[in-house]
């Protein structure tokens, strides 16, 4: 298999190195497309055996597989950028956000399109990725889309594309709303007296080991949380106060607005 990455960012250069760890492709048969033309340099130094070129440099792709990493904003850039056009049995394979199928086929004149939506972890082979396709595409090039897909972490396939933008704000956008809660916990423990490294590590070791209890234990999240707040605890009294100042609803008020955003990217 041959695959061209258009976007040579984090997350298309993530992409590429599980591929490549997972021999799934060979180095040879790689081809990254930037934008930039000052990281061309950096690139080749991490990636010797592949194929470098910016957007301008190309006239052709020759992979069976296209994947376009850019961000939503910058699809325009690309569209404006290919002149040619795509071979009537080459794969695209999108992971803008919001952008739909239907756009996408419609700009680049090509039927074949896959679209994803993975998030931030997959740069260590731990992410998630919900993805869908177009009609016309074969059970066996999906099965390859997701064995490429999963290199990264893990894949769900969603029948219902208008799905993908609950799953951008879900698991897309995810990673941040943890980080954003982290850094309040490690600043309530440096406002309590505890040095910051210490804070840090009292945090992340504990979300850490929740996560774990999370994923191997057969109780509920209440119940989970009951184990902890003890009757007139200290726990039930942080509880009793994220009730009091809605936290809950402010954090499902969020992740839907960002749903929101991403039903606008596709303009």
């Amino acid at each position: 298999m041959k695959i061209a990455i258009l976007g040579a960012g984090n997350m298309g250069l993530s992409f590429s190195k599980s591929f490549l760890k997972y021999e799934l492709i060979k180095p040879e048969n790689l081809h990254l497309i930037t934008r930039n033309k000052s990281k061309v340099s950096k690139i080749s130094e991490e990636f010797p055996k592949s194929k470098i070129s910016t957007f301008e440099e190309i006239e052709d792709l020759d992979a069976n597989l296209v994947i376009i990493a850019v961000k939503p904003q910058d699809f325009s850039y690309v569209t404006d950028n290919i002149h040619f056009p795509f071979r009537e049995n080459q794969m695209i394979l999108s992971i803008m956000a919001g952008i739909k199928i239907e756009k996408i086929q419609t700009l680049l004149k090509h039927p074949l399109v896959v679209r994803a939506m993975p998030n931030s972890p997959t740069l260590l082979g731990m992410g998630i990725t919900g993805y869908t396709a177009a009609e016309g595409i074969s059970f066996s090039q999906l099965i390859n889309i997701e064995r490429l897909l999963n290199s990264t972490g893990r894949s769900v396939y969603l029948e219902d594309e208008n799905l993908l933008d609950g799953v951008t704000a879900l698991s897309g956008s995810g990673p941040a709303y943890f980080y954003y809660i982290i850094d309040a916990m490690i600043k309530a423990g440096i406002e309590m007296g505890i040095e910051e490294n210490l804070s840090q590590l009292f945090v992340k070791q504990t979300m850490l080991g929740a996560y774990h209890l999370i994923n191997n234990s057969d109780k509920s999240l209440e119940e989970l949380i009951n184990d902890v707040a003890s009757k007139g605890g200290t726990t039930e009294a942080a509880l009793k106060m994220f009730e009091e100042s809605s936290l809950k609803e402010v954090l499902k008020k969020g992740i839907l607005k960002a749903e929101e955003r991403a039903k606008e990217l596709n303009g």
